[in-house]
């Protein structure tokens, strides 16, 4: 049995690699919160998923779920789809530490933890908890894999961060010179799926990018190529990106903001060595482009 955290997240991956498992003829069983969305449960449900109640804020819950588990993938966090009581220390640090803790008291054989690229790699609290589930994983004496995708196109390219493509406007943070490897969610989720029965996953960060590093500026002229439509396009300055942060209330606040600042520098991840291994067809971004807009 494989046990995915996250199965129910607005981003979607989680869901996906429920739904690649179930296609290979993999036993799911998802993590879900009383709160999860009835719609992705019910998605799921169709796909033949089991379900168990439990919050990474209740060791007693984890406990529960990981029994008879033999793979363990999280993609869980509370940057989008927080709930109340929820904090980046809270889920994203202490509750993956405890995911791990209890995946190692019930005697789970492999542990896939979804993280970020290394490229970012400023001070602000996601990436710290990252960081730190990463170590933690790393110490815990369990098989593990762990991946680190640079920024999602579905996130990052889309108007929930100011990439407003169905109205041909974007917000650019810095002055989007620096190729970032933009990476489909969905090859993010080839990758989970496939790597529990790679050996040379075992035990080995992967850094995961696009097929081909793209500025944001270059973005922007891909879609206005193929939308036939020219952008207004806005920029937020690196200067600015730092005052948000040093004065965000709160950890989410900073995260954000920490983030930005990471697209402003660039995350460039060459990906010849990992495709020997994954011999998967990365979606580039005019792949992506072509998608959405023709909804």
């Amino acid at each position: 049995m494989n046990l995915v955290v996250g199965a129910t997240g607005p981003v979607g991956l989680g869901g996906e690699i429920c739904r690649q498992l179930r296609a290979a003829g993999k036993p799911v069983r998802a993590l879900v919160r009383p709160t999860a969305d009835p719609a992705r449960l019910a998605n799921l449900e169709r796909l033949g998923v089991e379900f168990v109640e439990g919050d990474l804020r209740n060791r007693a819950s984890l406990d529960v779920a990981c029994q008879g588990i033999q793979a363990l993938i999280s993609t869980a966090t509370t940057t989008l789809s927080r709930q109340p009581g929820d904090t980046i220390e809270d889920v994203d640090l202490r509750g993956q530490i405890e995911l791990v803790d209890a995946a190692k008291a019930a005697g789970v054989e492999r542990v896939l933890y979804v993280s970020f690229s290394g490229h970012i790699d400023r001070d602000f609290p996601l990436r710290n908890a990252k960081r730190g589930v990463e170590q933690h994983l790393k110490q815990s004496g369990l098989a593990y894999t762990i991946l680190r995708p640079s920024y999602f196109m579905e996130v990052w390219l889309s108007p929930v961060v100011g990439f407003d493509f169905p109205n041909a406007q974007a917000t650019i943070y810095g002055a989007g010179r620096n190729p970032i490897s933009w990476i489909s969610l969905y090859d993010v989720a080839r990758f989970a799926a496939l790597c529990l029965d790679k050996p040379a996953a075992r035990n080995a960060t992967l850094e995961l990018g696009g097929p081909a590093p793209r500025s944001p500026l270059e973005v922007v002229r891909i879609f206005e190529e193929l939308g036939g439509r020219r952008f207004e396009v806005q920029h937020v300055s690196e200067e600015a990106l730092e005052a948000q942060q040093a004065g965000a209330p709160d950890s989410l606040g900073q995260t954000f903001a920490g983030l930005m600042r990471c697209y402003a520098d660039g995350d460039s991840i060459d990906m010849r060595a990992p495709l020997v291994v994954f011999p998967i067809q990365l979606t580039s971004v005019r792949d992506y482009a072509r998608r959405v807009l023709a909804r």
